[in-house]
């Protein structure tokens, strides 16, 4: 059903046509940004012809002379609409105007009376009527979720959302350009794959018609960049889009960015350095030097506005060991059977029929992540809990792997890469009790590509999307994915 407010605009498209004008427009050439056109007046002065193009944002009538804001994604100027100046058929098409619509305009550069930077339009053409109002203001929960599923409105309703995404992309675009200056190459790995590895997740399963097949939806990129160490290429990295069939919150969405990187002769400890000295070099960057960024967590229950986190990426990060965080933080010792399995029962931690490293595991998540808000490497881990990584030669028991923890967040996932193909056809072989999901997935394609030979080496997995919240100030995924994953909803009618 059209509503009132939609049908007065359809009521203007239809003068606009009779008028000879196309409402839905076409071509604009000679635009400028608006910060462009500002950038030219502070540098010159009144007097600058310019052409803008851009969204309706405001507009102040006084008789026969409109104040209006246009916006771009660089920001808002002034436009000045003058019946005197602007030709007949161009005034009556100003009186067409709503809020939203798309203009194209032509003018001098001009300040008024109070100092405002102003376009004094001399031409103006409709781009694109928009047929719906934008919103008058967005807030409480039912709104939050509007916007996310109408990203879209939320994009020209909220400029400081737009910033957010912008600032994603640059984030994205210093990483790539860090990386190229290391002397890694960016690759492109197959998202359908027969079988799925590289995580402990639950994969998405589609069907290929042609091949008469199931595949899985990648959950990891891992298996194949190491694919690529044994062909000879040393150092590799992917931005990847990745899919695990789980839950979704404020740290979690079922579609996200991994960037994975890969670099022959290299241990964990060098992916450490990687890790801290892009995540320093970001920091920078977003904030134009300093190395320490805000971060708000989610609001808490009855903590409408918590104070925000001042997380210090400056390096070096710290460096601790599982063992140690957890004797620190929960009093326990790893191995001591009786007293981990002790707490996580007061805790409310279902023990029973699990492994004993599974369950010291999901202690640690409860009593330790929490801590650690600076960043910290979680480092030496469990060897029963990580089947691709290799073993520390002093201690059997013990994997070279790191976590980097960030605001009490994983933020991802590094190891000393086995490259045994016996010790890894064993470790793909084995699930530990109450693993609901594991790593030991058999691809026995992948033991292959090991038996002729991968280099030692060094990978590392970082999720983007957190690393983005993280960086931009945001507290949940969904503010940083354009189009977080919503349960459907009908249409409108």
């Amino acid at each position: 059903m059209t509503s009132e407010y939609e049908q007065a605009r359809r009521s203007k498209a239809d003068a606009l046509r009779e008028a000879g004008q196309d409402p839905f427009g076409g071509r604009f050439e000679g635009a400028v940004s608006a910060a462009e056109a500002r950038r030219r007046f502070e540098a010159d002065g009144e007097g600058g012809s310019v052409r803008v193009a851009g969204r309706l944002t405001a507009q102040r009538a006084f008789g026969k002379l409109i104040f209006a804001d246009l916006t771009d994604w660089t920001g808002r100027i002034q436009l000045a609409l003058n019946k005197k100046t602007l030709a007949d058929d161009e005034w009556t098409r100003v009186k067409l105007l709503d809020l939203a619509d798309w203009v194209g305009v032509e003018g001098r550069l001009i300040a008024t009376r109070t100092g405002e930077i102003t376009i004094d339009v001399a031409h103006l053409v409709i781009l694109t009527k928009a047929l719906l109002p934008p919103p008058e203001k967005w807030h409480g929960l039912v709104d939050v979720e509007a916007r996310y599923r109408q990203r879209y409105v939320d994009l020209f309703a909220n400029p400081e959302v737009r910033d957010v995404f912008l600032a994603r992309s640059r984030i994205l675009a210093e990483t790539r350009r860090f990386l190229g200056d290391a002397g890694f190459v960016e690759v492109e790995t197959p998202v359908l794959q027969p079988i799925y590895g590289g995580a402990a997740a639950r994969p998405f399963v589609t069907h290929h018609n042609t091949l008469d097949a199931d595949f899985f939806l990648r959950i990891s990129p891992e298996l194949y960049l190491k694919r690529l160490l044994v062909g000879g290429m040393e150092r590799v990295y992917e931005i990847a889009r990745v899919f695990r069939n789980e839950g979704i919150s404020t740290r979690h969405n079922p579609e996200f960015t991994l960037l994975e990187i890969y670099q022959a002769y290299a241990d964990y400890t060098d992916m450490m350095v990687l890790v801290e000295t892009l995540m320093e070099h970001l920091a920078r960057t977003v904030t134009g030097g300093s190395t320490v960024v805000p971060w708000s967590p989610p609001h808490p229950e009855g903590d409408p506005d918590p104070e925000p986190l001042q997380i210090d990426y400056a390096v070096p990060w710290r460096r601790a060991a599982y063992a140690d965080l957890l004797q620190e933080h929960a009093g326990l010792a790893v191995g001591d059977e009786a007293a981990i399995r002790e707490m996580a029962r007061a805790m409310g931690i279902e023990e029973s029929n699990k492994h004993l490293d599974v369950v010291t595991h999901d202690v640690f998540e409860h009593t330790v992540e929490q801590h650690l808000v600076q960043p910290t490497f979680v480092m030496d881990w469990p060897a029963r809990l990580c089947p691709l990584t290799k073993r520390k030669a002093d201690d059997p028991s013990i994997a070279e792997r790191f976590e980097p923890m960030v605001a009490g967040m994983e933020i991802g996932n590094a190891y000393t890469e086995l490259n045994d193909p016996d010790v890894q056809d064993e470790t793909l072989r084995t699930q530990l009790a109450g693993q609901n999901e594991t790593m030991a997935v058999m691809d026995t394609d992948f033991v292959e590509a090991l038996k002729h030979g991968m280099p030692p080496a060094g990978g590392l997995g970082l999720g983007v999307d957190r690393l983005v919240m993280l960086l931009t100030g945001a507290p949940s995924i969904r503010d940083v994915v354009l189009f977080p994953a919503r349960r459907p909803t009908e249409a409108p009618e």
